[in-house]
């Protein structure tokens, strides 16, 4: 028999494991994020298949402070991407007929024309003064939200490199230039070190971490992705820590292997913080299937 005294304490255990069943796990997000324009494909902004229940953020893809000569500016960035496209006309219109969606720019990438894009600086504080001004110019002339940092080859230590987007993100933020900011590391031991001296220092001005999931060699299994993202949210520790998928034939956990499983599967733990695809200029020849099934599976309750 219950008592009147256990009925006090029963009442509430009950609504909390009805509260425990029935609130969404806080971990799970709805953000979508796709790359774009750095391949002239003549892929458009109306191109991609946006779905209402998400919140999507476009990528221009880059912005590099090199020269048409791929000579380094010392942080006097320049605009690489797909204007004829992708320009601020482009990017207002999107923004008027979706108001899920935001779009930013990302900053280096892997080559331009056939060199490396190397992090490159003559000073901190010049390389910072330049990115600020320069990244301003472009951020309003286009509209946009935020930035994404995309070095993937140094000319500088780890902590230099930390020190000059560390700045550069807290002038742009403290100066509401930018409302959002990620990073896009990958596995590799001459990238990793430099965006984890960024997070040491600065994580608390970087809102998602773009992780390059796809860098990892092909065939690999469900598990081992499992696997994978636990020691990258163990690295960015606090962070939210974006799956990703590239539609350019790289590496990774594919479709077929499994990638949509594993994003279920992390849904399930409160742990799917969104999906990120590398990229339009890619998946639009095939008309964008793996769009169309990520952003299901983040804008489903279940």
């Amino acid at each position: 028999m219950i008592t009147m005294d256990a009925h006090r304490f029963l009442l509430p255990l009950v609504l909390l494991q009805f509260l425990f069943f029935t609130l969404p796990l806080t971990g799970n997000s709805k953000l979508f994020r796709e790359y774009i324009g750095a391949e002239e494909r003549g892929v458009t902004f109306s191109n991609v298949p946006i779905h209402p229940g998400v919140n999507f953020h476009f990528i221009l893809s880059f912005a590099i402070d090199y020269d048409t000569s791929a000579s380094p500016t010392n942080g006097d960035f320049r605009v690489y991407w797909d204007t004829k496209n992708l320009n601020a006309s482009t990017v207002s219109s999107i923004k008027a007929r979706h108001a899920n969606v935001k779009v930013a720019m990302s900053l280096g990438g892997d080559t331009t024309g056939s060199k490396h894009v190397k992090f490159t600086i003559k000073t901190i504080n010049s390389w910072v003064g330049n990115a600020i001004n320069s990244i301003t110019r472009i951020a309003k002339e286009y509209y946009l939200d935020g930035i994404d940092i995309d070095y993937e080859h140094f000319s500088t230590d780890p902590n230099t490199f930390a020190e000059c987007i560390g700045r550069l993100l807290l002038h742009l933020k403290q100066n509401k230039i930018i409302s959002f900011a990620s990073i896009a590391p990958y596995e590799h031991d001459s990238v990793q070190p430099y965006y984890l001296a960024l997070w040491k220092k600065y994580s608390h001005l970087i809102d998602y971490v773009n992780f390059q999931f796809y860098a990892y060699g092909k065939g690999i299994t469900v598990p081992q992705f499992m696997k994978f993202f636990e020691t990258q949210i163990s690295n960015y520790r606090g962070g939210k820590v974006l799956v990703s998928l590239g539609t350019d034939g790289s590496g990774g956990l594919s479709p077929q292997a499994g990638f949509f499983e594993a994003c279920k599967k992390l849904k399930g733990l409160g742990k799917l913080h969104g999906i990120f695809i590398w990229s339009a200029d890619d998946s639009k020849k095939k008309g964008f299937p793996y769009e169309k099934q990520s952003q299901n599976i983040l804008a489903s309750g279940k």
